[in-house]
C-alpha cells in the first residue's frame, strides 16, 4: 500500500503543469491578436508589413474621407481644356500613375490641396491626426496648379491672391476646370498682371492684321501692353491652344457678327489660330470665310454696323442720304445665315454715335444729329436705341425656329479718347501699361450704354423659345483699365505720321477705340473659348 502511494503526487504536478503551458499558449494568441499586443505583432511579422496584414495604419483615417478624396477629378496638368469632363484625374486604377496609397500622408494631402479652395485645407477627421501645415500646403499646392499647356506654373498664393475671402469658402473655386462656368468662378473681375511668355502670336506671325491695327508694324515704340493677361480672382484663365481649339470646334462654325470691333476680334482669331494652321480663305465681298482643312472649322465674319435693319432710302420727312435704323427689325440678310452657325460673337454700339434716324413700328421716334423738328421732343435717345436694337436682335435669335447654337454678346467695348470725343481731339497718347486699381476714370456714356446693353440681353431672354444658347461675355469693365491697348497716333505706316502733340498742345489723329494686334483684344477670345468650353456640348 506505500508502495503504490507514493507516485500519486508526482501524476498531478504533471497534470498540472501540462494545463498551465495549454492556459500560457492560449494567452499568448489572444494577447498577439489584440490592439494592445500591436508590438508583439510587428515583432512578429515586421513593421513593414502591418498596415498589409490589419491596416492598423489605415485605420485612423476614416475610409469614406479616403474615398472622397480618391474620387476627386483633379486638373493637375493643364494640357486638356477646362471644363472638359474629361480632365485629367487622379484614378484608383492600379495602373495609374498617381497612385495614392493610404498611408502616404503627404499623397493625401496633396489630392485634398489641389481640390480645394484654400491653401490652408487639411484632411481632419477626429481622432486622425492627420493636418498639413501652411508651409506644407503651399509646397503641395506648388505641384499641381499650372497655366496652358504647361507652360507656365504658378504657385497656389499668385492664383489666390486676389480672390475673394468669401469665395475661398466655397469649394473648387480656385480651379481652372471650373473658369468661365458663372455658378463657379466669376471671369469678369480680377487684375491685369504682366505675362513674361508674352503675346500668343506676333505682327509678323499674322498676315491677316488691319494695318491700321497693326501697332508695332506701324512704329509704336513700346511693347509692354502685349504682355499683360486678364487673371480673374476666383480662377484661372489657360493660355489659348489653338490646336485644342480647333479640335474643339470640329466640324462647326464660328461667326463674329457687328462692326469693325467685330472685325478686330475676328482678326485676332485668325492669327491665334494661324499659328498652327493655314487656313484656306474661301470668302467674298459679303463675308469673310477662313476654313481649317484639318479639323473642318469655318471662322467667318458678316459685316453689319447696328444689327438692324437698316436703309438710306426716304423714310416719310427722313430724306435719302442718311441712315434709317428700323430698331424693332432684325437685318434680314444676316438672319437667313444664322441656322448655318454654331457658334456666334456680337458686337456692336458705337455706331449709334453716328448720324441715324430712328423708327420703331413704322414711325420715326428719334435721331442721333439729325432732328429737323427742334420743337417736337424726341421719344428715343442713341443710348435707348441702342437697348432696344439689342433685345431685337437677340430676340430674333432666341426665337428662330431653325437656330440651335450658341449666342455670345461680347459687351461694349470702352473707348479711351481723353480730354474729348474721337472727332474733337480725344486722345489715348502716351499710355504704356494698364491702369491700376483706384486709377480708373468713370465714363458715363461707356456705363450707360453697358448698362443699356444689359437691360436689353436681360428682356430677350424673357422671350426665347427655341433651343439655343445666350452668354453674355461681360468685358466692358475690365477693358475700361487698358486705356494702352489702343493704335492712338500709329495708325499707318506713313513715316511722316505726326505721333506728338503739337506746340499748342493738340494731340494728332488718333484711333482710340480699336486694339493693338497682338494686344488686349486676344483676351476676348480666350474668353470665348472659355464660354465654348462649358457650353459646346
Amino acid at each position: 500500500m506505500s508502495y503504490f502511494s507514493h507516485p500519486r503526487p508526482i501524476s498531478w504536478i504533471v497534470v498540472s503543469v501540462g494545463g498551465l503551458a495549454v492556459f500560457l499558449i492560449y494567452a499568448s494568441l489572444v494577447l498577439v491578436s489584440s490592439t494592445i499586443g500591436s508590438t508583439v505583432h510587428d515583432f512578429l511579422y515586421g513593421v513593414g508589413n502591418s498596415g498589409n496584414l490589419d491596416g492598423s495604419v489605415v485605420s485612423s483615417i476614416n475610409k469614406d474621407t479616403i474615398d472622397a478624396i480618391l474620387n476627386k477629378s483633379l486638373d493637375l496638368v493643364d494640357d486638356k481644356p477646362s471644363f472638359d469632363p474629361q480632365s485629367s484625374t487622379i484614378s484608383t486604377d492600379a495602373s495609374s500613375d498617381s497612385k495614392i496609397e493610404p498611408t502616404d500622408t503627404k499623397s493625401i494631402s496633396q489630392v485634398e490641396l489641389s481640390g480645394s479652395s484654400s491653401v490652408n485645407s487639411v484632411i481632419t477627421k477626429e481622432g486622425s491626426g492627420i493636418e498639413t501645415s501652411d508651409a506644407a500646403a503651399s509646397n503641395l499646392q506648388e505641384s499641381v496648379t499650372s497655366f496652358g499647356n504647361g507652360a507656365e506654373t504658378t504657385t497656389s498664393n499668385e492664383a489666390t491672391s486676389t480672390a475673394d475671402p468669401e469665395s475661398l469658402e466655397k469649394p473648387n473655386n480656385i480651379s481652372s476646370a471650373d473658369a468661365g462656368n458663372s455658378g463657379h468662378c466669376d471671369l469678369y473681375h480680377g487684375n491685369w498682371i504682366y505675362d513674361p511668355l508674352g503675346p500668343l502670336y506676333t505682327n509678323n506671325s499674322c498676315p491677316v492684321i488691319t494695318q491700321m491695327q497693326n501697332c508695332q508694324g506701324n512704329g509704336r515704340p513700346d511693347k509692354d501692353y502685349e504682355n499683360f493677361r486678364w487673371k480673374p480672382s476666383q480662377c484661372d484663365i489657360p493660355r489659348f491652344d489653338p490646336k485644342i481649339f480647333l479640335e474643339r470646334m470640329r466640324g462647326k462654325t464660328l461667326a463674329f457678327i457687328g462692326d469693325s470691333v467685330a472685325r478686330n476680334q475676328m482678326e485676332s482669331m485668325l492669327c491665334i489660330l494661324w499659328q498652327v494652321e493655314e487656313p484656306k480663305n474661301q470668302g467674298n465681298r459679303n463675308m469673310q470665310r477662313y476654313y481649317f482643312r484639318s479639323t473642318s472649322v469655318m471662322i467667318i465674319r458678316i459685316w453689319s454696323s447696328w444689327l438692324v435693319k437698316q436703309t438710306s432710302e426716304p423714310f416719310d420727312y427722313a430724306p435719302a442720304g442718311v441712315d434709317k435704323l428700323f430698331l424693332d427689325v432684325p437685318e434680314e440678310k444676316l438672319m437667313e445665315h444664322i441656322p448655318k452657325f454654331d457658334v456666334v460673337v456680337l458686337s456692336s454700339g458705337h455706331w449709334f454715335a453716328k448720324q441715324s434716324v430712328y423708327i420703331l413700328n413704322n414711325e420715326i421716334v428719334g435721331g442721333q444729329l439729325w432732328w429737323p423738328d427742334k420743337s417736337k421732343p424726341m421719344k428715343i435717345n442713341s443710348v435707348q436705341a441702342y437697348r432696344i436694337s439689342v433685345e431685337t436682335i437677340l430676340t430674333a435669335l432666341l426665337t428662330h425656329p431653325n437656330y440651335t447654337g450658341i449666342t455670345i454678346v461680347r459687351s461694349y467695348s470702352p473707348d479711351h479718347y481723353e480730354g474729348g470725343a474721337w472727332n474733337t481731339g480725344g486722345s489715348c497718347t502716351g499710355k504704356v501699361k494698364p491702369l491700376a486699381l483706384g486709377e480708373l476714370v468713370e465714363n458715363v456714356h461707356t456705363n450707360d450704354m453697358h448698362e443699356q446693353q444689359v437691360t436689353g440681353f436681360n428682356s430677350a431672354i424673357k422671350k426665347a423659345t427655341n433651343r439655343s444658347k445666350l452668354k453674355l461675355m461681360d468685358i466692358t469693365e475690365v477693358f475700361q483699365y487698358r486705356h494702352d491697348g489702343h493704335p492712338g497716333p500709329y495708325r499707318s505706316l506713313d513715316p511722316n505720321k505726326i505721333t506728338k502733340r503739337g506746340p499748342d498742345g493738340r494731340p494728332p489723329p488718333q484711333d482710340c477705340l480699336h486694339w493693338c494686334m497682338p494686344g488686349p483684344v486676344d483676351t476676348w477670345n480666350e474668353l470665348v473659348f472659355e464660354i465654348i468650353k462649358t457650353e459646346l456640348d
